[in-house]
Order: C-alpha cells, then sequence, then structure tokens
C-alpha cells in the first residue's frame, strides 16, 4: 500500500473536521460556560444565604446527586429512544430551571432550600442527558476517531471550566447573582437549536421494559472485570476528590477572606490545569498504561488538597488549583475513556451511566461527608483528612482491583 493509500492516522483535533461533531461541539461549549457560571453563582449566593459549611457543600452535591438516582434509568432511556430526543428534551428543561432561578432570585424569593432544589433539577437534567449525549458521539465520527472525540469532549467541559467561573466572578461583581443564572439559560439556546438541525440516520432501539433493560447493563457489566474494576475505582476516587471543590468556596472566604473574582480565579485555575493536561493525555496513556494515569493523577490531587489546606495566599491557592485541575483530567477523563472503549454500542447508554451514576453517586456522599467534618473540625482539617484518604485508597485498590491494561478488554470498532 502507498503512501497516498494509506488511512490518514486521528489526531487530537480531527473529530472537528466532521461537521456535525463541531455544531455540536462549539453548542456544548457554550452550554459548558453557562453551567460553570451559574455553578460560580449558586455556590457564593449559598455562602451569603447560610452560615453552614454543610448546606454549602450540598450544592455540589445536588448537581450530581441525580446522576446515582436516576443515571440508570437515564442510560436504558438512551439506548431504548432516539438519543437527539433525549438531549433535546433535557436541554430545554434545564432551561426552563434555570430561567425560574433566575427570576425567584433576582425577585428576592430565594432562600437555602429553594436553591438546592433549582440545582438538583438541572442535576436531573444533566442525569438525563449525558449518557444520551456521550452514546451518541459514535453518531457523529468514524469509529476510528472516537477516542479523540472523547477527549476533546473533556477539553470543551475544561476550556468552559477555565473560564466559566472568572466570567461568573466578574458577572456577580458587576450584575450579582440573577444575571448569571439568565446567561445559563441563554446558553441553551444554541445546543437546543444544533439538535434540532441535526438528522442522524435513524438507529434500532431495543425498546425493552425499563428494569430488565437496566438488568441487562447491570448483569454486563458485573460479569466484565474491566469494567467492574473501573467503576469501582471510580467510586473510591470520586468520593475523595470531590472534596476540592465542595470547599473551595469556604477556602477563599474563611482562608484567604477573598471575593467571588478570587473564588471564580481558583475555579479558572482549576479549569487551565485539567486543559494542560488532557492534550497529552494519549501519549502518557501509551506510556505508563491506565494504572499508571490513574496513580499520577491521584498524587497530583492528593498534593492540590494538602496545598489548598495550608493556603492563606492567593499565590498557593492558585497552585493548588493548578495541581487539582491536572489530577482531576488526568484521573476521571483516563477511566471515562476506558469505560467508554469497553462499552458495547447496543448498552453503551447502560454501561456509561452505571459508571456515572457510581463515580457521581459517592461524589455526592462525599460532598455531604467533607462538609459535615469541616463543620466539626475546619476546613484546612478536612481537605488534609481527604488528601490522606485518597491516597491510601490507590494504593489498596491498585492490588484488589486493577485497571485494564490499554487494549484489554477494548471492543472492537472498524
Amino acid at each position: 500500500m502507498t503512501d497516498a493509500a494509506a488511512p490518514e492516522l486521528p489526531t487530537t483535533f480531527s473529530p472537528l473536521r466532521y461537521p456535525v461533531f463541531r455544531a455540536i461541539w462549539l453548542a456544548n461549549l457554550f452550554s459548558n460556560l453557562g453551567a460553570a457560571m451559574q455553578s460560580v453563582g449558586a455556590a457564593w449566593l449559598m455562602t451569603d444565604l447560610t452560615a453552614s459549611n454543610q448546606l454549602v457543600a450540598l450544592v455540589q452535591a445536588s448537581t450530581v446527586l441525580p446522576i446515582l438516582l436516576l443515571g440508570l434509568f437515564a442510560g436504558a432511556i438512551a439506548d431504548n429512544h432516539d438519543r437527539r430526543l433525549v438531549m433535546l428534551c433535557s436541554q430545554v428543561g434545564m432551561l426552563a430551571i434555570s430561567a425560574v432561578l433566575a427570576i425567584v432570585t433576582y425577585s428576592g424569593l430565594i432562600s437555602p432550600m429553594l436553591l438546592l432544589i433549582c440545582t438538583l433539577g438541572v442535576g436531573v437534567g444533566t442525569a438525563l442527558n449525558a449518557p444520551a449525549w456521550q452514546a451518541s458521539v459514535r453518531q457523529q465520527v468514524p469509529p476510528r476517531h472516537l477516542p479523540a472525540a472523547i477527549a476533546l469532549n473533556s477539553l470543551s467541559f475544561n476550556v468552559a471550566r477555565s473560564i466559566g467561573p472568572a466570567l461568573g466572578g466578574l458577572a456577580i461583581s458587576l450584575w450579582h447573582v440573577p444575571a448569571v443564572f439568565l446567561l445559563n439559560a441563554v446558553s441553551y439556546v444554541g445546543l437546543i437549536g444544533v439538535l434540532l438541525w441535526w438528522k442522524p440516520p435513524s438507529r434500532v432501539a431495543a425498546n425493552q421494559p425499563m428494569l430488565p433493560a437496566i438488568w441487562i447493563g447491570i448483569t454486563h457489566v458485573r460479569g466484565s472485570g474491566p469494567l467492574r474494576a473501573i467503576i469501582l475505582r471510580g467510586l473510591a476516587l470520586g468520593i475523595c476528590m470531590i472534596s476540592y471543590q465542595a470547599l473551595l468556596p469556604l477556602v477563599v472566604r474563611l482562608s484567604l477572606h477573598g471575593s467571588e473574582r478570587a473564588f471564580g480565579l481558583l475555579l479558572g485555575a482549576f479549569g487551565i490545569g485539567s486543559i494542560c493536561v488532557i492534550p497529552l493525555l494519549p501519549m502518557l496513556r501509551r506510556w505508563f498504561g491506565i494504572e499508571g494515569m490513574v496513580t499520577s493523577g491521584v498524587i497530583l490531587f492528593a498534593l492540590a488538597l494538602t496545598l489548598a489546606a495550608l493556603a492563606h495566599h492567593t499565590a498557593l491557592a492558585l497552585l493548588s488549583a493548578l495541581f487539582a485541575g491536572a489530577g482531576w483530567a488526568t484521573t476521571l477523563v483516563t477511566l471515562n475513556t476506558a469505560m467508554q472503549m469497553r462499552s458495547p454500542d447496543e448498552i453503551f447508554g447502560r454501561c456509561l451511566s452505571i459508571f456515572q451514576a457510581v463515580t457521581f453517586g459517592g461524589m455526592a456522599l462525599g460532598s455531604w461527608l467533607w462538609g459535615a467534618l469541616a463543620d466539626r473540625g475546619g476546613v484546612s482539617f478536612a481537605l488534609l483528612i481527604s488528601a490522606a484518604a485518597l491516597i491510601a485508597l490507590q494504593v489498596g485498590l491498585r492490588f484488589r482491583l486493577r485497571l485494564p491494561r490499554v487494549g484489554e478488554g477494548v471492543i472492537p470498532v472498524a
């Protein structure tokens, strides 16, 4: 075969050559920006509404708890129905909830419980959208570009995370919190428009009853050693790693005595840390393997937690945020990609939803746990304990739940 006839090797950005993927990716980038801004607004607003550290941490928990409670159903819905339509309904619902949140906040009717209810509602939309969105990537790019497309979607999320918090902090300082919620509502419009424009080829859906469909997915995951190890490692590490995001508003307010701008700056640094490492992940994965990547990410994140616990100046907190972003992306993007590459298409939504339900369920539990611990022993104490627990779990579980090697258990693609 001549060089001219040789198939082009996928690159990091090659999926963007496909118009559907590019349009959805760009629209999703703006939607992620809005979500990142709203996350800043909700967390900061809760610190104004209550002095309870636990309630502040529960803002983060309320966005991920629905993934635990509804994830399995969302995966079955994604496999049994038109994935584009599922995404469209989810986006419309999140737009409506964000608009209501903006109105009640502007009118002065907001309360800690109402804020949690609204963030919980957005979390429900996210839980329903996620399996359908990630499964639909296989309809947007050829199979050989799938790993790069997965990485680009993670990159989009982290680009938004790096810019969105800074924009959110700026918007709060200029126009106050309701404007952030309104901007998030507007950010859904572009993605809704793209989904209305996209007409993917129809796929044959199983259309099975809900509970039997869920059981099929659970049975497959339970019988697959590689998938079982990935999911249980996601649970254990998620419980510890969420401590940074759950307690960061308290670090800014209590340790740094900072404002919403400092909070946005640190979240932006977190995103920058993720952005810097994501393009390197395919190369590093070939060098160190999946287990080596997760170990590296855990070490970086534990270091970040330790620095955050000790930070009383913005410079050290920024360094901590950069390490946290790099460690978060290295660990969770590696686990997510490993899960997607080992899940059959006909039950892809269910396999992925099980992973997300377990991992984000662990994060919801962790948000409550570290918030409660901070109420009792202080924020720095909770961060140090979570760092120690993270290292201990990684050391213990790498021998009890070995992650698959590169290429092991991968579903063959054309």
